[in-house]
């Protein structure tokens, strides 16, 4: 398909350690389009975060195909999986993975700095006002709340402006209504054409998502629509 942005075929991946082979992806078929909003779900030890490091170019393959915009890049080496993962790729984490004692614009900047790109101070400001945090510009990542401190995450995954979001239990340490929020920020950049992969263990966390994939065993059991998607915004509104 022209909008294809992700393609597996027949996906493996196995981790030897000694002689020792754990098989944890089962032959994964998979294809998500561009501005996508997908919610990978599974139990642990399903293989849901080894198969986003596979998406999010954090880990390879063992054998099959993996296309990224029509582009085969199965056998890339480490090297070449970084440019594209610093390029192509925003990841927000469930532990935020900010520094610490570090203002929020310095984290903000961060993929700027490793991907090699001319600093642009406004593509910072841009994405920190993205998630309402401009009024937390010069304060230090430890004087943030839970909830703060993912949006920053955030902001720091939009900067390079990325193809695809990959967002990994992003609400798990956070309250119910922060949670929330950061649910409608998801939810706004896919509205904008972003793409979201978002990967969870929680029902209704993933039915903000548009489709659900679950995963069991190392295997696809189901890929199905959202037939009564959740709207974060409705949500937020009634929790005032």
């Amino acid at each position: 398909m022209e909008n294809s942005l992700i393609k597996l075929i027949d996906v493996h991946k196995d981790y030897v350690n000694e002689e020792v082979v754990t098989k944890v992806l089962h032959g994964i078929n998979l294809e998500i389009n561009q501005g996508e909003f997908v919610a990978i779900m599974g139990p642990s030890g399903s293989g849901k975060s080894t198969l986003m490091h596979i998406l999010g170019f954090l880990d390879k393959l063992t054998t099959g195909k993996y296309y990224f915009k029509n582009k085969d890049v199965s056998d890339l080496n480490e090297d070449q999986l970084a440019d594209i993962r610093n390029s192509e790729v925003g990841f927000v984490f469930q532990a935020f993975n900010l520094l610490v004692r570090t203002s929020v614009f310095d984290n903000v900047k961060l993929p700027l700095v490793y991907s090699g790109k001319k600093f642009d101070k406004e593509k910072v400001i841009n994405a920190i006002k993205s998630v309402g945090l401009y009024h937390r510009l010069n304060n230090l990542s430890n004087q943030l709340s839970g909830g703060e401190k993912q949006r920053v995450a955030i902001a720091r995954a939009l900067v390079n402006e990325p193809s695809i979001i990959f967002a990994d239990e992003p609400t798990g340490n956070l309250d119910s209504k922060s949670g929330l929020q950061i649910m409608k920020i998801l939810q706004d950049l896919n509205d904008s054409g972003k793409t979201i992969v978002l990967v969870t263990h929680e029902s209704y966390t993933a039915s903000h998502a548009d489709r659900i994939i679950k995963l069991r065993d190392g295997v696809i059991v189901s890929d199905a629509k959202v037939e009564q998607r959740l709207h974060a915004k409705m949500e937020d509104e009634l929790t005032k």
